[in-house]
């Protein structure tokens, strides 16, 4: 990756979207595209915005993505071939069901690993813990949370939503108030976050009524599970920014994320 080979020589980088990018460059009538063009447009974009530099993820953080990327990938083979396992030729199925052992193999593995590399991490020991203490934060949700969001409890609540890209955005006009929208963020948070607030607006209590005020005024399903996204990440925001202050240096019992999978049955294979 250019970004790391960069900031291991030294060098201040900067990661930005390309579209912003290619969007200055529409703004500055710059409409044809080359290697040479886009140099020239990287380089005055970078002049005039000026973008944040951000220290990148240590390899440690990288390993801990890597992890997280390919359990989510082993989990839709996984279920592809499910899919698949019973419709298929008879003469398939038993390569079908061979293969769904394997990646059930290799999640148990996966899951392994990605609870060795927290518990390795006294910080991400106790950041697990916290955010288990929320109901229907599970185990997955708390794993892609400290791989793609490490700046959750160091941020504010509006810059927190603006970065997963659950803060709306309005489209006003003089009088005219449009409807307000998400826009961008980060795309493996917002799902993780969506699954867990599904859960949410059933089992945690506070979710739970904030929800149900929001159908009782009228708000759309999807304006309401998309409010409830922003609450409970703020909440998890809240949670750590506050409470994570003097707990690392008192021990605490270690926390499981991944309990053991209980074997399917001989049928179902």
């Amino acid at each position: 990756m250019a970004a790391s080979e960069l900031a291991t020589a030294g060098l201040p980088v900067a990661v930005v979207n390309p579209r912003q990018v290619r969007d200055f460059a529409r703004a500055t009538g710059q409409l044809a595209k080359t290697d040479a063009i886009d140099a020239r447009v990287l380089a005055h974009f970078a002049e005039l915005i000026q973008p944040h530099i951000r220290p990148l993820p240590d390899a440690q953080s990288r390993e801990l993505m890597a992890l997280v990327a390919r359990r989510r990938q082993v989990i839709e083979m996984l279920t592809a071939e499910s899919n698949r396992h019973g419709r298929a030729a008879a003469g398939l199925n038993r390569g079908i069901g061979a293969h769904i052992r394997w990646l059930r193999k290799q999640l148990a593995e996966l899951d392994a690993a990605l609870e060795q590399a927290i518990r390795r991490s006294p910080l991400w020991s106790e950041k697990a813990r916290l955010l288990r203490s929320v109901p229907a934060v599970g185990s997955v949700t708390v794993t892609t949370l400290l791989a793609h969001l490490p700046e959750l409890g160091t941020l504010s609540r509006r810059k927190i939503a603006a970065l997963v890209g659950v803060a709306p955005f309005n489209h006003d006009s003089g009088k005219l108030r449009g409807r307000r929208a998400i826009w961008g963020g980060r795309a493996q948070v917002r799902a993780v976050l969506y699954m867990a607030t599904l859960v949410a607006t059933r089992r945690n209590p506070v979710l739970r009524a904030f929800y149900a005020r929001l159908l009782a005024a009228g708000k759309k399903l999807k304006v309401a599970l998309t409010a409830c996204m922003r609450k409970l990440l703020i909440m998890l925001n809240a949670i750590l920014r506050h409470q994570l202050r003097g707990t690392l240096n008192s021990p605490s019992t270690p926390l499981t994320l991944f309990p053991p999978r209980v074997p399917a049955p001989a049928a179902a294979r």
